[in-house]
């Protein structure tokens, strides 16, 4: 397993995308590589909708520096770091899975059956492109976090089968803008970018 010095790259700009299942280490994983930053900003994506995520918000909030800057912002997510920068030398974004999961949560259930899959995935991908583009006009290192959600059982209602594409897709997207990604499985993140080129293999 790389050092967080060697992750991060010290003096160098990095975007860094951490993918993973539910518990694997991602968010933990983030937060080590980022203590080794003078300044940081958190962007924390979730919303608290009932008490139980109040609590999961709220010991996540314990559990970072409190020297560390925190944005709470549930889309429009690279408009939002834009504005609120201020000079930091990393940004660690926690998570995509919610952010896309917010987008979702704009239709109630009536609205959600009329609206077309197209249309629902314009909006996710209009959000990851401004997202992609203050990766570029924002002068800090980046850690993105993001679930694979698409590993288990194909899902076996509309919303979550198409919850489970367009956050897949979204994820490819970043992954592309990213000058790393890892795959945290059990605590220990692999990376997967860069890796063996495909002209290696065939």
């Amino acid at each position: 397993m790389q050092s967080g010095k060697e992750i991060t790259g010290e003096g160098l700009r990095k975007i860094i995308l951490l993918l993973g299942g539910a518990r694997s280490g991602k968010s933990f994983f983030a937060q080590e590589l980022a203590k080794k930053k003078d300044r940081v900003l958190f962007v924390a994506t979730a919303e608290a909708g009932d008490e139980d995520m109040r609590q999961r918000i709220e010991k996540h909030k314990q559990s970072r520096p409190s020297a560390w800057r925190t944005l709470e912002t549930t889309t429009w997510v690279g408009d939002h770091i834009e504005a609120a920068f201020d000079k930091e030398a990393l940004v660690i974004i926690d998570c995509i899975t919610l952010l896309v999961s917010n987008i979702f949560c704009r239709y109630n259930e009536t609205e959600f059956a009329s609206i077309s899959d197209e249309a629902l995935e314009k909006e996710v991908m209009t959000e990851i492109r401004e997202l992609q583009e203050c990766l570029v006009n924002v002068s800090a290192s980046f850690i993105i976090v993001s679930n694979e959600v698409g590993l288990g059982l194909v899902p076996d209602n509309r919303m979550g089968r198409l919850y489970r594409d367009i956050l897949g897709r979204a994820n490819q997207m970043l992954a592309q803008s990213a000058d790393e990604v890892y795959f945290m499985a059990a605590g220990i993140p692999l990376r997967i970018k860069p890796g063996t080129c495909i002209q290696d293999i065939l």
